[in-house]
């Protein structure tokens, strides 16, 4: 029948149009900004930029968080240096500085709206720094950046339209017919979500190439010390990071890094309120729950195993996995580590990240892939390399992301 055979031709295209193995991460840039504060000193930098230096006690106890425990910290403060320096952060990036402060000085007064000013310098820079990490991946990859076909953009800095998908796209010259996605306030997670997006766009449009780009400025949620917001000063940091990813068949001088083999996305039910963030007159305020790295423990596990009993009822020794963990802090790493019995160097691309560059949010995955792929190929013709991996992240939710990673040159 003509329906038949019509139907028949339609279903050979679809065919046609899949590609014809698993997605592959291609390439990773990463950037920040030129602008370096080390640990040690955070609390003179933070206090002498919003001119608090005469909330002694404040600083006393930030000076606290960043070096020693003294014996009259706070449950909170505690916390604090749980996830902080004592906790292996040694220095971050920071955009913001004296000069942005001086043009801008409604940003340290918590009398007046400041977020007109935030969003806009935030909307200027969130896609220079994007453009940074992405012209690296670009280079790595060995293509044009014509020849991207989608693009995926996670940022919480960012809420103006056009949005920062659209502006990048134009600081590269790729083409008008580029499909772009945005994707905003995922936070923590917002790479691993772009990730598996960037799996299913890839996989299922033949010769597709997926860019995806994650950048964060920490300006948006800058704040005057106050005891409740610690937490996020002490911890988080500004930078940028892009994956290229694609599926069989690649081209000549395409060079899988990780193939994707399953992603999942696990909701912890009853956790809306642990982490959070919220739009102010005054930027974005975050809510991070000291319970968080304990809601983690308890629930990583199940969600590993539902994850890799999805891929032909995989069990496996978890210390025969490679592993690429956003450091959200080093309470989290060490109750992962501790929680599946982890061998100290399985999570050590993700403490080095951490140690080097604070919390970025989002964009942190890119950066601890990037140190992951590099010590494999350092260590690869001596050491045989683990075939199978996991990458996982963790957002408001608390969402879990998850995803089965296998190395192509195991």
């Amino acid at each position: 029948m003509p329906g038949a055979a019509t139907a028949a031709v339609v279903d050979s295209r679809l065919c046609k149009q899949h590609a014809e193995g698993p997605a592959a991460v291609l390439a990773i840039g990463t950037a920040n900004p030129t602008n370096i504060v080390y640990q040690d000193g955070f609390a003179d930098y933070y206090f002498g930029l919003t001119k608090s230096e005469h909330l002694t006690e404040l600083k006393d106890k930030m000076k606290r968080i960043c070096k020693q425990i003294d014996p009259s910290t706070s449950i909170v403060a505690l916390f604090i240096i749980i996830i902080s320096h004592r906790s292996g952060i040694e220095k971050r990036y920071i955009h913001l500085d004296e000069k942005l402060i001086r043009e801008h000085p409604e940003i340290i007064d918590k009398y007046m709206p400041s977020l007109e000013t935030r969003v806009d310098i935030v909307t200027t820079e969130i896609p220079k720094l994007a453009e940074s990490a992405t012209r690296k991946a670009i280079a790595e990859w060995g293509r044009p950046a014509t020849d991207i076909t989608h693009l995926i953009f996670s940022t919480y800095s960012g809420c103006s339209a056009p949005s920062a998908d659209l502006k990048l796209a134009s600081l590269l010259g790729l083409n008008p017919s580029v499909s772009r996605t945005i994707l905003s306030l995922h936070g923590c997670s917002g790479g691993g979500r772009a990730l598996q997006l960037a799996k299913e766009l890839a996989e299922n449009n033949r010769d597709a190439r997926v860019l995806i780009a994650c950048a964060e400025l920490t300006l948006i949620c800058f704040s005057n010390p106050d005891e409740s917001k610690i937490v996020g000063h002490g911890l988080f940091g500004d930078g940028a990071g892009a994956i290229i990813v694609g599926a069989d068949p690649l081209v000549d001088g395409e060079r899988p890094l990780f193939e994707m083999v399953l992603a999942s996305q696990t909701t912890i039910p009853g956790t809306e309120h642990a982490l959070g963030m919220q739009t102010t007159c005054s930027g974005i305020d975050f809510h991070l729950s000291i319970q968080v790295p304990m809601l983690i423990k308890d629930n990583i596990r199940q969600c590993l195993l539902d994850t890799f009993r999805s891929v032909g009822n995989m069990d496996p020794n978890w210390n025969d996995l490679f592993w690429a963990v956003h450091p959200g802090g080093r309470a989290i790493l060490d109750n992962i580590e501790g929680e599946l019995q982890l061998q100290p160097t399985k999570l050590a691309a993700s403490r080095h990240v951490l140690s080097e560059y604070g919390n970025m949010s989002g964009t942190t995955i890119a950066f601890v892939l990037d140190d992951l792929r590099r010590r494999q190929e350092k260590e690869g013709d001596e050491h045989e390399q683990p075939e199978w991996g996991v990458m996982l992240a963790f957002g408001p939710g608390i969402t879990i992301e998850a995803m089965v990673l296998r190395n192509p040159l195991s």
